[in-house]
């Protein structure tokens, strides 16, 4: 049988190539459907079964390949003539023809005919299952082009809308971020880029930028969004201006900036990241003098989502391989499933995976509502990006590696996925923001901006709403009140060496809230609270390691949570911790 173990039964290595990662996910179409409505999911439920089917397949083994042939910069022709030509392999090339081209993961959102931001990110998460590096290029351009619509002037918007949201892929524009420099990492306001001042063939003001950036992903990329000082522009933040880049100027020349070289990574090989120099390279500048960084903050946060929804998608291809392996592969005379420690090691693999989807899916419903003008909503996703990019990313590290080790030393051979899932996991804590960084940034939205206040009243409104146990309602509403109130203090004294642990207490308190909501929506069926109760009850409630439970009792229904079957409200009611442990 296709997935499983040889038909002679001499092979105990199961093989997933060629499941379906979206039927295998039995949560993730009723999941679409209570956020989506019954018509909007089944507009695209076609193309999620068709991207399902290919993520395990043709695109698995083509990002494979192109994660062990990673593109080579050529700096000149035979003849010596100046090149700067990247060669991508060509499986990374039909990578990007199925992303861009076919799907419109970049387009789609900047068409006037646009979905909900959800189907966006529902595809990407399907999509990053097979490829990881290829969804970084992809989300900076959606996000370029977001930024652009946002502050660029009428004229830019004109000139290369048409190019970033189209989806032929002869002539299509790939966006890049280009902020990162030796001295100016986190602490963007040591950004040592110049731009000065000048003045086109044609009379128009243009400026040209000189500098080094030193970590440029999709270095090749027919626009950048470049963070630079004007000449007589203050030091520090307050000073900096954003431009826009293009790889090519309108008389058909390349502009004057040069790929010095490509970074040999540790993980997404498949895409280049490369150092650039700025030779007077012309730019055009985007919104105001001062506000550059504000106005790439924005871009910035849609990276960041990207970045939470990648985690999520990494995690649950790292749990479909275990769950395949754990169900198809015999040790001492059983199925590895049928063991309960493996049973619980499943379960931690679950958990975070779940509580990742749940957060992105609820960011996108709130990000579509922000963007028409719904301020409670915009103040949510201002603090529940940076809490999941924070969060989530640092749970795909341990994730993709403790599936590996279900695997076993199979899983350390870098033909499986395995050892990519663990290499690309540690990117997100890294781009778009360190993991101490994105936390003190979500104590600055809390506190600052008022956006804890706001989470807590659409927070409160889900519970409000949900039809669930008063049980589970007062359980959930006490860890949500006592990790905001931990993270408010925490801000407000400035006590950033708490600010982690505040930051992680309240993404678990809300996305067991987030889950608890959902399986109201989708029942009969309240394996989701199920879930909930278990996150209340391993991350957010006391227990003495020098104490072990007696889990037996747990273990038929624990074991039914790894199956991914339904169960009923009163199982789910037997997760819940007890609520004089909520006040210890």
């Amino acid at each position: 049988m296709l997935g499983n173990s040889r038909e002679d039964g001499t092979s105990n290595i199961p093989d997933s190539r060629g499941i379906n990662f979206f039927e295998s996910d039995p949560s993730f179409s009723a999941l679409l459907r209570s956020y989506l409505g019954e018509t909007a999911y089944r507009g695209i439920e076609a193309k999620l079964v068709d991207l399902g089917r290919r993520a395990s397949d043709e695109l698995d083994a083509w990002a494979t390949r192109a994660d062990h042939h990673p593109p080579e910069l050529r700096q000149r022709t035979r003849r010596g003539e100046a090149l700067q030509h990247i060669d991508k392999h060509p499986d990374y090339v039909a990578l990007e023809r199925v992303a861009y081209s076919e799907l419109g993961l970049a387009a789609m959102s900047h068409r006037d005919d646009a979905p909900p931001p959800l189907v966006k990110y529902a595809l990407t998460y399907l999509f990053v299952q097979a490829e990881f590096g290829l969804c970084c290029p992809v989300s900076m351009t959606d996000s370029l082009t977001r930024t652009l619509r946002r502050f660029g002037s009428k004229e830019l918007i004109d000139r290369y809308l048409p190019m970033l949201a189209s989806q032929d892929f002869y002539t299509l524009y790939q966006g890049a971020m280009f902020m990162t420099e030796q001295a100016a990492g986190s602490d963007v306001g040591r950004i040592a880029t110049r731009a000065m001042r000048s003045v086109d063939a044609k009379g128009n003001e243009v400026w040209k930028l000189t500098g080094d950036k030193w970590f440029c992903s999709n270095a090749d990329a027919d626009l950048a969004m470049v963070l630079a000082r004007p000449d007589d522009a203050p030091e520090g933040i307050k000073g900096l201006a954003l431009f826009l880049l293009p790889k090519t100027l309108e008389d058909g020349t390349r502009n004057a900036y040069r790929i010095v070289r490509l970074k040999d990574k540790l993980g997404s090989r498949s895409m280049a990241s490369g150092e650039i120099v700025l030779e007077g390279a012309q730019a055009y500048l985007i919104g105001e003098v001062g506000r550059g960084f504000h106005q790439m903050a924005d871009m910035i946060n849609m990276s960041r989502l990207s970045n939470g929804v990648r985690a999520a998608g990494l995690m649950r291809r790292a749990l479909t391989e275990a769950l395949h392996v754990a169900r198809n592969r015999e040790a001492f005379g059983r199925k590895l499933i049928d063991m309960p420690l493996m049973q619980r090691q499943l379960l931690k693999l679950m958990l975070p995976a779940e509580q990742a989807r749940s957060m992105f899916m609820q960011i996108a419903t709130l990000l579509a509502r922000a963007d028409r003008g719904d301020a409670l909503a915009a103040k949510c996703v201002r603090i529940l990006t940076p809490l999941v990019k924070f969060r989530a990313c640092r749970d795909a590290r341990r994730a993709t590696g403790d599936a590996m080790e279900v695997r076993g030393g199979v899983g350390y051979i870098e033909e499986w996925a395995d050892p990519r899932l663990v290499r690309d996991a540690h990117l997100g804590s890294i781009w778009e923001g360190t993991s101490n960084i994105v936390a003190l940034d979500v104590a600055r939205a809390a506190r600052r901006e008022g956006a804890l206040d706001a989470l807590a009243q659409y927070v409160g409104a889900l519970l409000d709403d949900a039809a669930l146990p008063s049980a589970s309602i007062a359980s959930l509403r006490d860890v949500f009140s006592r990790a905001s109130i931990a993270l408010d203090s925490v801000a407000e004294c400035g006590r950033d060496e708490s600010v982690r642990e505040a930051a992680s207490a309240l993404y678990h308190a809300t996305t067991a809230v987030f889950m608890a909501a959902e399986a109201a929506r989708v029942a009969p069926d309240h394996r989701r609270l199920g879930l909930a109760h278990l996150i209340v009850r391993h991350k957010l409630m006391p227990r003495d390691p020098l104490a072990p439970q007696d889990a037996r009792a747990d273990a038929p229904l624990v074991r039914r949570l790894v199956d991914e079957t339904p169960i009923a409200l009163d199982e789910a009611m037997t997760l819940l911790p007890q609520r004089e442990g909520a006040a210890g």
